[in-house]
């Protein structure tokens, strides 16, 4: 499927979707090409679906995986092939409404203390201090630390959209330690040879390790760092819409998901304590 990948890579392009979703669509296509050994514009809608369902009961792939599929499928039919929406329907399944796990900030000191090498340290204290995702960690440059206005930039995020984020001043003193030992050039937290930004896969496996040796038994990646962040600002006072921004959310809901519910059974007194007080008698 040469030609056809790569007429969707262009769509995708065209579109402004982002490296990583490029890549895995065109892995999810693929993925169809090789079960059926024929081109995806060839197949049916019904053998789409038998794809997807084999993908749920055989190979027992999460939510998320299959409904990345099925997105991906729809982009190619729907877009690269130009199949009308009503005549080709490619059902998602629904996700599972389930909230993060929230580490606390004890943790949080806890697992960078945790952490040992400098850079290491250095990448996951940035993660938290500013509220990123692994793959805006990873792409940071060296130039977009702006330490005279104390923001820190972020380029391309999700949505091809860039931001500024907070720059602590805790963030820049370590920054620099982090500077002065290592000498990075383009790329603040690249390859081992430096001509590349750091892969995602790595930044995980240091957030796993140093977890690991600080003893959170909290399920999530190096993403529960950005939850933690948002958390922790709401909990200090930051109204939502700062911290939407922050974020870079585009929809506030986004952000007040996993808010509500913490406001709300925090403010909440449980029947307990209720018991310990007298009942009001009617006037």
């Amino acid at each position: 499927m040469g030609a056809l990948r790569e007429r969707m890579d262009q769509d995708m392009v065209l579109r402004g979707l982002a490296s990583r979703t490029r890549e895995a669509y065109l892995a999810a296509v693929a993925g169809l090409a090789k079960h059926y050994r024929r081109s995806p514009d060839q197949l049916s809608e019904q053998e789409v679906e038998r794809y997807l369902l084999h993908l749920i009961e055989e190979r027992k792939l999460s939510w998320s995986s299959t409904n990345q599929a099925a997105c991906a499928m729809g982009f190619l039919f729907h877009h690269t092939l130009k199949r009308a929406q009503g005549s080709f329907r490619i059902p998602r399944r629904k996700v599972a409404a389930k909230l993060p796990e929230i580490l606390s900030r004890e943790e949080v000191r806890r697992l960078l203390q945790a952490s040992r090498n400098l850079k290491h340290r250095t990448l996951l204290t940035t993660t938290y201090a500013a509220g990123l995702r692994v793959s805006e960690v990873c792409q940071l440059k060296t130039s977009n630390i702006d330490s005279a206005r104390m923001m820190l930039r972020v380029e391309c995020g999700k949505g091809a959209k860039d931001r500024y984020t907070l720059l602590s001043a805790q963030l820049l003193e370590l920054l620099r330690l982090y500077w002065r030992a290592t000498r990075p050039g383009l790329w603040l937290f690249s390859s081992h040879d430096g001509s590349r930004p750091l892969d995602t896969s790595l930044a995980q496996k240091m957030y796993y390790a140093a977890k690991a040796r600080a003893g959170i038994l909290k399920q999530g990646g190096i993403h529960s760092l950005r939850h933690a962040f948002a958390t922790h600002l709401l909990e200090s006072g930051v109204d939502v819409h700062t911290i939407q921004r922050l974020l870079g959310h585009g929809n506030l809901s986004t952000t007040a998901r996993y808010f509500h519910l913490r406001q709300h059974v925090a403010s909440t007194p449980s029947p307990l304590d209720l018991l310990a007080r007298p009942e009001s008698v009617p006037g």
